[in-house]
């Protein structure tokens, strides 16, 4: 399928997860992130907001986008089940990872599985990288990443030593980390996937700035929509974790949001961002 521009996020909805990827699916939504993480995420109810889409509502798995994390160790709540032997190889670790994945999401492939965070060292995680590899050389999975990382020279690492440029990166775009410029430049030179997390909770000047109000008044659309959109327009696929269908509604519609009527007030939120670098 094509790459999406917004992705629903499933962290911290606990029992709530079916019903609300079911009701995000049904509101527009054609692509879902989760983890192998019980820490944070429910994937094994994700996969049950699969199955009912497919029994209930004739939506079917390859009609949407399903991404999952490999989360190493220090990303785990040991005293909730962990979804591999912390002891074995890290090769190990994350096919055992991966197999409870597609078995939680009823799935016989990824579309995309990422590396929740680097390991400890370079060396763990250019192993782990190699594993993603052999894994999406094997079929098994279509787009491989990581989440976390906000080192170009873990990126660049990864595709000369590891052996294959990163598909996708996942991380934090917000005030408080600069709005993750040099990574956010990188990635988008190069052709890579950048997602982004807390794009509006983490960015409250940018949702007050008066850039983003005009264009939000001459789009008759909200603040957070008009974020998204100049996101989306620059490179940056946002995550959604919205309960409210409202907001569903709102973060799907924001896509068709045509701002070549205002690029003065886009431009003018691109240099409030690009001045932290």
């Amino acid at each position: 399928m094509a790459t999406a521009k917004i992705i629903y996020g499933t962290a911290w909805k606990k029992e709530r997860t079916t019903a609300l990827v079911v009701s995000a699916v049904l509101h527009g939504f054609r692509a879902i992130d989760t983890a192998c993480q019980p820490k944070h995420y429910r994937e094994d109810l994700v996969g049950a907001a699969l199955k009912t889409l497919k029994e209930e509502h004739g939506i079917n798995r390859e009609d949407l986008y399903i991404q999952t994390k490999y989360t190493p160790i220090d990303g785990q709540d040991r005293s909730k089940p962990l979804p591999y032997d912390p002891h074995a190889e890290i090769e190990a670790q994350i096919k055992a990872s991966v197999s409870i994945s597609l078995s939680n999401l009823h799935a016989i492939y990824l579309d995309g599985l990422l590396l929740h965070s680097p390991l400890r060292t370079l060396t763990q995680t250019l192993t782990a990288w190699r594993t993603l590899v052999e894994l999406k050389d094997s079929g098994i999975v279509r787009k491989i990443g990581v989440s976390n990382t906000y080192d170009v020279a873990t990126l660049e690492a990864l595709e000369r030593e590891g052996g294959r440029r990163a598909d996708i990166v996942q991380n934090r775009w917000f005030e408080g980390n600069g709005w993750d410029n040099d990574v956010w430049i990188y990635c988008q030179e190069r052709g890579i996937q950048y997602q982004s997390f807390w794009t509006l909770s983490g960015s409250p000047s940018l949702l007050r700035h008066p850039s983003i109000r005009a264009i939000a008044t001459a789009k008759g659309c909200t603040a957070a929509q008009a974020l998204f959109r100049v996101a989306q327009l620059h490179g940056i696929t946002p995550l959604s974790g919205t309960t409210k269908e409202p907001h569903m509604d709102d973060a799907i519609a924001a896509v068709n949001l045509d701002l070549s009527d205002v690029q003065t007030e886009v431009e003018g939120i691109l240099q409030t961002v690009r001045s932290h670098q």
